[in-house]
């Protein structure tokens, strides 16, 4: 858990560091693999979507995007309280190049507008903030993933790019993996739980390459509630009484 903190100490100061690197720096510190794939979705003018866990330093991926090869990004982030150190957040990732939109009633319209406009739209995924999302297996235990993602990529056609920034060898990493699936096969709500599955299997292959890069610091699983002995919030208590019924039966 130490390693937790100590690198989730490295984001920050990382990221408060961006506004005063010039490009060339950025670009010289920053590798990367499955880039082409970013490349062709805007150059095909159908903005990609890169699904993100919260993991290592992506915002200096979003600094390099705007500044390198001059993309322009909108990000989805979680709202914060107080109001104020919102808004300064905001300040601070939109003079770094990006566009940022809150989570909430405007979200979904912006993002639509993203991908129409040929922008790279990043969504951090691995936590279901609004308690709305879709019961996925991850890490071996049944949790929610927010159905934004794959809602997104179904409707538009963009590609679906599950993504992660690391700290490696001492410099910064990105990691674009191949598109998942999102051809339609069914329903709708079926197609967007298979895809969010997929997204949850894939950001289990990129988080285990460095677990201790990742800022989990909430509970997140059923059993992260019973082991603080926190009330357990509904969505959640909903998968346990599933799981319960269905052992039952």
């Amino acid at each position: 858990m130490a390693e937790v903190f100590r690198w989730y100490a490295r984001y920050y100061h990382e990221s408060f560091r961006l506004p005063e690197l010039s490009a060339s720096q950025i670009d010289r510190e920053f590798g990367y693999e499955g880039f082409g794939q970013v490349e062709a979705a805007c150059a095909g003018g159908q903005g990609p979507i890169l699904a993100l866990p919260h993991l290592g330093t992506w915002e200096w991926a979003a600094f390099w995007l705007a500044l390198v090869p001059e993309y322009k990004v909108t990000a989805i982030v979680e709202p914060l309280e107080p109001p104020e150190l919102f808004e300064w957040f905001v300040g601070f990732r939109e003079s770094l190049g990006m566009n940022i939109v809150p989570l909430g009633p405007d979200a979904g319209k912006a993002s639509l507008n993203a991908l129409k406009n040929g922008e790279v739209l990043c969504l951090l995924a691995d936590r279901d903030l609004q308690g709305n999302g879709i019961p996925v297996e991850f890490f071996g235990e049944r949790t929610t993933l927010p159905a934004g993602p794959a809602t997104l990529a179904l409707r538009t056609g963009s590609p679906l790019l599950p993504t992660a920034v690391y700290w490696r060898d001492g410099t910064r990493w990105g990691h674009v993996m191949p598109a998942l699936d999102t051809e339609r096969r069914g329903k709708l709500r079926d197609d967007i739980a298979r895809v969010t599955q997929d997204l949850a299997t894939a950001f289990e292959s990129l988080i285990s390459a460095a677990p201790e890069q990742w800022h989990m610091l909430q509970p997140n699983w059923p059993s992260d509630y019973d082991a603080l002995d926190l009330p357990m919030p509904d969505h959640l208590r909903a998968l346990v009484d599933a799981a319960s019924g269905e052992e039952v039966g």
